[in-house]
Parts: structure tokens; C-alpha cells; sequence
């Protein structure tokens, strides 16, 4: 069962968490089953880009980026290497570090359409 140690994140999580899963779940049921609230606002459905996360540890454990999840991420704010849509990262049976960037776009919220 892997862990996923969550950085501390200033409005989300400000102590950080360290928490279980179940390999083959993907990572923002993870997060929100354990009231880390990170922003969805396309419902999980890989329209947006406002549960991204950078993966500090364990990143080539988990499932590979689709096109589709390539091109949504080349939109988020703080882009990294190690970067993924939490609503498409499948757990394998490695442990991660993932961090929340402190920004988010998310044109909904903000008034933009």
C-alpha cells in the first residue's frame, strides 16, 4: 500500500499529511478522501488544469500521461517536469511526495469564460 506524503500547502493542508491508498487509485480521490480539498473544477474529467500537482518523489511509478493530459498541462500555472493532473495519476505500489502548487488557474472562479 503506498503512502503519498503531501507538502504543507498554506490554504489546503498547512501542516502537510501523510496518507494511504490503494495501488490503482488515482490521486485526487486520495487527496479529497482525506480532506485534502484541492481544486476540481472540471469535475475530474481532464478539462482543466486546477488539481495539478508536482510529484517530488516517486513520479515514474505512476501511470503515464496521456495526450490529452499532456496538453492540459502545458496550460497550468507553475509547469514542472514532474508535473501531473492528480485527477489522472494512477498509484502504483511506490510511495510518493507530492506538492500543491500554491496557484491555481481556474477561468470558472476567477470570472472568465
Amino acid at each position: 500500500m503506498p503512502q503519498i506524503i503531501v507538502l504543507p500547502h498554506p490554504e489546503l493542508c498547512p501542516q502537510g499529511k501523510v496518507l494511504q491508498a490503494e495501488a490503482g487509485t488515482v490521486l485526487i480521490e486520495v487527496l479529497l478522501d482525506n480532506h485534502v480539498d484541492i481544486e476540481h473544477a472540471c469535475e475530474k474529467s481532464c478539462a482543466c488544469t486546477t488539481c495539478h500537482v508536482v510529484v517530488r518523489e516517486g513520479f515514474n511509478s505512476l501511470n503515464v500521461a496521456d495526450d490529452l493530459e499532456e496538453d492540459m498541462l502545458d496550460k497550468a500555472w507553475g509547469l514542472e517536469p514532474n508535473s501531473r493532473l492528480s485527477c489522472q495519476a494512477v498509484l502504483a505500489d511506490h510511495d510518493l511526495v507530492v506538492e500543491i502548487p500554491k496557484y491555481t488557474i481556474n477561468m470558472t472562479k476567477e470570472g472568465h469564460r
